[in-house]
């Protein structure tokens, strides 16, 4: 059986790099192209060399051209770079696996039209971890339904540019279908001055952004007299990376169709 031939987008970033290191390191995929924006100093270079390994791929700006030698390209850059490059796959045929977050609604849209074409990995966290903590949220707030109040707290690096997390988001959303709630109409995104007492019904938000925090999430049910909190910590990216290569694996030799990390981990 041929290997899935990856192809990574933002490759000089830190998440660019994590993944051509985990490309490099897993034996069941091969690194089919890397590429950068016209201009980076990483152009040219050897994608090995961004990560202190051996590899024969160049660093390229040519993305409509590496197409042709990959099976599905990463993507954890920024909403508008994405959707151009998902375009650019949907025209070569090419799958993608997206972990990029912050979209709005027309975003969003986009790429449910273009899995009509191509397979679609689209998730708001990729690392195996975290999608196991979707499953137990939805299992906890059904039973934690009554006498509980909800509050979610997300912590990042300052360098993160959309907040609250694209997780953090996911794991209301997860929570309020739970208590049959729409987290539009039931989310609270900070607070300050006097906000009177706390609307039980409501799902809170709390961002902090400071340093190279990789990324933690808490989710609490607060009841009287005791509290019970769900937590992911992520000390480093390689999570992420590890689960964007089970997503391309997953969607290897599929023709379309919109999928997300609990279709890929088999949580449905």
């Amino acid at each position: 059986m041929s290997k899935t031939r990856i192809g990574i987008v933002g490759a000089s970033g830190r998440m660019g790099r994590m993944l051509i290191e985990a490309v490099l390191k897993d034996e069941q995929v091969v690194l089919g192209g890397a590429f950068d924006q016209p201009g980076s100093p990483a152009i040219g270079k050897s994608a090995g060399e961004l990560v202190g390994l051996a590899a024969d791929v160049l660093v390229s700006d040519d993305l409509v051209g590496g197409l042709k030698g990959i099976d599905c390209l990463i993507d954890f850059t920024r909403p508008q770079g994405t959707l151009h490059h998902l375009e650019l796959c949907r025209q070569a045929g090419v799958g993608i696996i997206i972990g990029t977050t912050g979209f709005e609604a027309e975003g969003k849209a986009a790429i449910t039209a273009a899995a009509q074409d191509i397979p679609v990995v689209f998730a708001p966290n990729m690392a195996v971890g975290v999608n196991l903590v979707f499953k137990l949220l939805d299992t906890a707030a059904r039973i934690l339904n009554q006498g509980y109040d909800i509050e979610i707290v997300e912590a990042h690096h300052r360098m993160k540019i959309d907040a609250p997390s694209g997780t953090a988001l996911r794991m209301g959303e997860v929570v309020a279908n739970a208590l049959e709630r729409d987290l539009k109409e039931c989310a609270v995104y900070g607070r300050e001055g006097v906000t009177g007492e706390r609307d039980p019904s409501t799902i809170g938000f709390a961002t902090v952004r400071g340093g190279d925090i990789v990324g933690d999430h808490t989710v609490m049910f607060c009841g009287l007299g005791e509290r019970v909190e769900v937590t992911h910590k992520a000390s480093s990216r390689m999570p992420y990376a590890l689960g964007s290569l089970r997503a391309a694996r997953f969607i290897a030799g599929r023709q379309s169709g919109l999928f997300d990390m609990q279709d890929v981990l088999g949580l449905r």
